[in-house]
C-alpha cells in the first residue's frame, strides 16, 4: 500500500495539437463556468428542482459513471486483444456500451487507442463513433482515425478471442 512506483520509461501524456488549441484550453478551463447559463435556463423552467437535476446530478452521475466503468474495465470481463508490453490490459463492459456510448469496449480501446471507433464487432454498439461520423458528415470532425487505418498497430496485439 505504501509502495513507490519509478518507472524506467514513465507514460507521457500529450495532447498534440489539440493542447495547443487556444480554444479548446478555454473549454477546458472554464468548463464549471459553462453551466452557469444552463442552470438559468434550467432554473427559468422549473426552479431549483430543475437546476439540481440538470447540473448537479448530470455531471455528478457522468463523472462517477466515467470512473466506475473504468474501474470495471480494468478488472474482469470478455477481452478481445492482449497488448504485448502494456502495463494495464483492458477488458468490455458490455452491459454499459449504450450509456457510455461505446466507451465501455475498453479492450478495443485499448488494442486501437488513437481510433474513433471503439466498438469494432457486430453488436458493439457505438454511438460516439456515430456522432463522430455526424460531425464528419457536417465538415466539423476530419481525418477521423479508425483501426484499419492504424497500420502497424497489430503487431502490438494478440488476439485472445471473438
Amino acid at each position: 500500500m505504501h509502495g513507490r512506483l519509478e518507472l524506467e520509461r514513465p507514460p507521457a501524456f500529450d495532447l498534440g495539437r489539440i493542447g495547443r488549441d487556444p480554444v479548446h484550453r478555454f473549454l477546458e478551463r472554464t468548463w464549471m463556468l459553462q453551466q452557469v447559463p444552463i442552470a438559468a435556463g434550467l432554473w427559468a423552467l422549473g426552479g431549483w428542482g430543475f437546476v439540481v437535476w440538470g447540473i448537479c446530478a448530470r455531471v455528478s452521475i457522468s463523472v462517477i459513471g466515467h470512473w466506475f466503468v473504468g474501474h470495471l474495465a480494468h478488472r474482469r470481463g470478455p477481452q478481445t486483444w492482449q497488448v504485448r508490453d502494456a502495463g494495464v490490459q483492458a477488458h468490455d463492459v458490455p452491459w454499459a456500451a449504450i450509456p457510455t456510448m461505446g466507451e465501455a469496449w475498453h479492450n478495443n480501446h485499448h488494442a486501437y487507442p488513437g481510433s474513433a471507433r471503439i466498438g469494432l464487432y457486430p453488436g458493439q454498439s457505438d454511438w460516439g463513433y456515430r456522432f463522430i461520423q455526424l460531425l464528419e458528415l457536417m465538415g466539423l470532425a476530419w481525418n477521423v482515425r479508425t483501426p484499419e487505418g492504424m497500420t502497424g498497430r497489430r503487431a502490438a496485439l494478440t488476439e485472445v478471442g471473438v
